[in-house]
């Protein structure tokens, strides 16, 4: 700038508001300022962090009544051009404050105003460690073993982390003398951060020799492809060599996975093969440790990182590829604030940091499958699974004709006797937490549910309660009927009666539970696993904790004890969820060199998506699946959004959705559909009142014309002041 005016930046800030924030800039540091960095500014009556995004000659507020930025903080951008271009991007499109995306970018500390560059320690399992620690170490070594069971996610741990947790440097000191563990600093990171030994793994069979070379084929250049392989194909020796290339490159790869249950198997495959500097990046991390692999993923001394969906923002000083495993998963889609896909976003990062993508799944998406359809040559097939094993044998229970104790039929446990005595392991799948889902009174009809939500309250016998898994409200559990006063029972079932009952039946086969309230330690899962993997657990109970990526060799049995659970489902998505949970669950079965066996309780074996499963596999349902979503103009086949509202009040969330709804009619934008507005599948929920309205375009242009017009008109509705609100953008969940 020239002249007295003084430089004018514009700045995201962490605040729910559709705009960025002028501040003028001092002259002694204007000449520094740029796009990406972090400066320190007044808000309100605080002081807080925000990231500067232009630098403008004008503004729309007068220059005397701009207030001025207070300091830099950083002497280089925290964030990259091309990162800050994909998270205007992401803004834009899922129609989300831009400071509250920016903010999703940055670890909490950097958020504080932290240094970009610090020196840390931090502490890791080594191979020995990882294997033998738990196995040796005697029971009343209580505080080593604490440190280990506090490293078994594979992670680097901060010095300062674990302190916190109670964990001793005591401890750490002698744990390391043994050879289980290591320290490691950010210094010793970037002095490593050289592509490293890459150890053999497993000779590659044809069809993923042809996949390897297609991919290494495409480094340089954006490529999106789908790396479709059945359960147990060999799917992760793909990313492996494919890694390898890009590490020789001297360029990062970056891993998504659906959620931090498969990380630690996936991480220490990782670390097997590679001796490059690897990270993590997960919510069950502390801050602390999340803004060390943060640093390390942006300096570039992390060659690689691993990661869930929020890792998408990891900034990478050269990146060379994306992976995200298990595509398909919903996990991978934010359902709350800002909701973005890491999965499409991959797919943008990639494309404009021109590298490929590798979307890789057993159950794609439908929306994968259709876009490989339409990109030739960009699916590539892994059709066998790896190792010569064999593909798991498929059969239907048809509980209306067999007797069944709490569940299980006799077919089903007849099957399990029969692969217990030969000395294998049997997984019994239920997607259901708790002990029953129902507390029901026989004599008047009468039955425990939320006060706050549409939901029956499910029993959880271990923990003696009612619990509503909406919302989280907590009973106790009664004995009588508050209406009748006759005795109430627990109907149907849930993991923990299966558990009850199959231990009762094979009293003499040790069994384990594995879903998200048997599972709440940290590294609990993972001891579970290596129990498993040493044959101490004969039977697993399971969700789908059990389904997702779970590698158990001796597991010849697998049973989805209830089938039926979204055969007749309102959301289009249900069959498509089903098909993936079933196939996902199949797959654990006859995964070495023991054939496999899948048994599918259902009381509709008639049912076309199930007999389709078993004639044609995943590819028949998903061929059967898109013709029906193309008749129905259904995604891949259109796009849609989704407004949602809710409020204390049962009539409120309608009339902002109908005044909302007759705005968007005054603006319409030809090619868009409004549907509803209509109650939410579940109307109330955590004493919410719930309901929402639908848009839909044949393609994605006129529906974004339409929101960027539409949604600064919505906060100006009176009726807007009265509900909470928020937009989805190509939702996966129609709740």
């Amino acid at each position: 700038m020239t002249g007295s005016s003084p430089a004018i930046i514009a700045v995201a800030l962490d605040a729910p508001l559709r705009r960025l924030f002028d501040y003028c800039v001092p002259a002694d540091w204007a000449a520094q300022v740029q796009p990406g960095l972090r400066v320190w500014v007044p808000f309100g009556r605080r002081r807080i962090v925000g990231v500067v995004m232009e630098i403008r000659r004008h503004s729309d507020v007068p220059t005397a009544k701009l207030r001025y930025a207070q300091s830099l903080i950083d002497a280089e951008p925290a964030l990259d051009a091309g990162l800050l271009d994909l998270l205007r991007w992401a803004a834009d499109y899922y129609r989300h404050p831009l400071g509250e995306v920016i903010a999703a970018a940055l670890p909490g500390p950097l958020r504080q105003g932290a240094p970009l560059d610090v020196v840390e320690t931090c502490w890791r399992l080594t191979p020995m460690g990882r294997s033998q620690a738990l196995t040796e170490l005697p029971t009343r070594a209580k505080r080593m073993r604490a440190a280990i069971e506090a490293l078994l996610d594979g992670a680097d741990h901060m010095d300062e982390a674990l302190l916190a947790a109670g964990i001793t440097r005591e401890s750490l000191r002698k744990l390391r003398e043994r050879g289980y563990v290591e320290d490691v600093t950010r210094t010793q990171l970037a002095a490593a951060s050289t592509a490293g030994e890459v150890h053999g793994g497993p000779s590659l069979n044809d069809a993923q020799a042809t996949a390897v070379e297609r991919i290494r084929g495409s480094l340089g250049t954006f490529a999106t492809w789908l790396l479709h392989g059945v359960t147990g194909s060999g799917k992760t020796e793909v990313y492996l060599h494919a890694i390898a290339s890009v590490l020789e490159r001297g360029e990062q790869a970056l891993v998504l996975v659906p959620e931090i249950g498969l990380t630690p198997q996936l991480i220490a495959r990782f670390r097997e093969r590679f001796d490059a500097p690897i990270v993590i990046l997960h919510s069950g991390l502390s801050d602390g440790e999340r803004a060390t692999a943060w640093r390390e993923a942006r300096s570039g001394a992390a060659r690689i990182v691993i990661g869930t969906r929020s890792a998408i923002f990891a900034p990478l000083a050269r990146p060379g590829l994306i992976v995200v495993d298990e595509e398909h998963d919903s996990s991978l889609k934010q359902q709350d604030g800002f909701r973005y896909s890491a999965r499409d976003l991959a797919i943008v990062r990639a494309q404009r940091a021109q590298i490929p993508v590798i979307l890789g799944s057993a159950t794609p998406s439908l929306e994968s499958l259709n876009r490989a359809h339409h990109q030739t040559g960009s699916l590539l097939a892994l059709p066998h699974r790896a190792a010569d094993a064999k593909p798991p044998r498929l059969a239907l229970i048809d509980l209306r004709a067999h007797a069944a104790a709490q569940g299980i039929a006799t077919p089903t446990l007849m099957a399990m006797q029969r692969h217990l005595d030969a000395g294998r392991q049997v997984l019994l799948f239920l997607n259901r937490r708790g002990y029953a889902p129902v507390l029901f009174c026989p004599q008047c009809g009468w039955s425990a549910h939320c006060k706050r939500c549409d939901a029956n309250l499910t029993v959880h016998r271990n923990s003696i309660a009612l619990l509503c898994h909406h919302c989280g409200v907590q009973q106790t559990v009664a004995t009588a009927c508050p209406t009748c006063a006759a005795e109430v029972k627990p109907v149907g079932q849930g993991t923990e009666r299966i558990e009850e009952t199959v231990g009762r039946i094979f009293p003499n086969s040790p069994l384990a539970r594995i879903d998200r309230d048997s599972m709440r330690r940290k590294g609990e899962l993972e001891a579970t696993l290596a129990q498993v993997d040493r044959n101490e657990i004969r039977i697993l109970v399971g969700t789908q904790m059990l389904t997702k990526g779970h590698h158990f060799p001796n597991v010849t049995l697998v049973v989805v004890l209830n089938a039926d659970q979204g055969l007749f489902s309102t959301d289009f998505r249900a069959s498509e969820r089903l098909a993936q949970t079933i196939v996902q669950v199949a797959g654990r079965a006859g995964r070495a060199e023991q054939p496999g066996e899948v048994l599918i309780q259902t009381e509709y074996p008639e049912h076309p998506l199930l007999t389709l499963l078993l004639r044609g596999g995943y590819e028949a349902f998903a061929e059967g699946a898109l013709k029906e979503r193309e008749k129905a103009g259904w995604p891949p086949f259109s796009r849609i959004a989704l407004l949602r509202a809710e409020a204390t009040q049962a009539a409120e969330p309608l009339q902002f959705l109908r005044a909302a709804s007759a705005v968007a009619r005054e603006h319409a934008v030809r090619g868009v559909s409004l549907w509803g507005p209509a109650p939410a599948p579940m109307e109330r929920r955590a004493g919410r009142h719930r309901a929402q309205l639908l848009l839909q375009a044949a393609t994605h242009g006129p529906l974004q014309r339409l929101l960027s017009r539409w949604i600064p008109l919505l906060e100006t509705l009176p009726e807007a002041r009265k509900v909470r609100w928020s937009i989805d953008v190509d939702p996966s969940e129609m709740f």
